[in-house]
């Protein structure tokens, strides 16, 4: 969903037949059947990105499927806001497993498969603004996945260009997903808003972005215009770093 989908469709609508891997199987379901419904391939797959055995099943399916893996997306997050001093260590090894642990599993079984194929590759990760620049209290444990994920991205990126597999980041500002809008009618709902009041006025461009912002730049990334870029980061944030 959101920005995960906002990709994919854009993936597939270029040509790219879309593996849509999720530990949320009703979600990844109607992922498909709209990506389907669109007139494009798309694939359902089962998977805890933090679980090892889950990843290797899941890359093993969408080879058997697809033939082959050409681009691989890390978007897979999650963003508990948990104060320091009620974080437990569930919850700080929760949020690494899928953020970081998961980009290093689907990285490292992806990329096998795309030396074994000879033809190169890309890896796209999500990581945040949070990386460089945390844009609110309560996310210190996110933030530092986020900025793992940038610090991973470049080494993998080293790594793998001997390869012909370009690895990139995409930092993502204040995107409207699902995610924000459900945060914004919780409990605490006024100061939820002001909150994103707040937010938007330090952003350049004076508004939330979409879940297709982001996907508009992974589509780029995943083409060859973009064939001489790995290791970098592109911020998809209105402007609000500059602020």
């Amino acid at each position: 969903m959101g920005i995960g989908f906002a990709i994919a469709y854009r993936l597939a609508e270029a040509g790219a037949a879309v593996a849509i891997a999720d530990v949320d199987d009703r979600k990844s379901e109607e992922a498909c059947q709209k990506l389907k419904d669109a007139g494009y391939q798309a694939t359902k797959l089962n998977c805890d990105v933090g679980n090892e055995e889950d990843v290797k099943n899941m890359v093993d399916a969408s080879v058997k499927k697809m033939g082959g893996v050409d681009i691989l997306v890390n978007n897979a997050g999650v963003y508990p806001r948990i104060p320091l001093d009620e974080m437990t260590i569930a919850d700080f090894d929760r949020v690494m497993a899928v953020n970081l642990r998961g980009l290093f599993l689907c990285s490292r079984e992806v990329s096998g498969v795309m030396i074994g194929q000879r033809k190169g590759g890309c890896i796209i990760n999500l990581a945040s603004i949070d990386a460089v620049h945390p844009s609110e209290e309560a996310f210190s444990v996110y933030d530092a996945s986020k900025g793992g994920v940038l610090t991973m991205t470049k080494s993998l990126a080293l790594e793998l260009g001997k390869h012909d597999i370009r690895v990139n980041s995409i930092a993502p500002g204040g995107i409207l997903t699902e995610g924000v809008t459900l945060r914004m009618s919780g409990s605490a709902n006024g100061h939820s808003r002001a909150q994103l009041k707040a937010f938007m006025a330090r952003m350049a461009l004076g508004r939330m972005g979409r879940a297709d912002d982001v996907a508009r730049v992974a589509l780029f990334l995943a083409s060859d215009l973009a064939s001489y870029i790995t290791g970098s980061v592109i911020f998809v944030d209105g402007g609000y770093l500059i602020s």
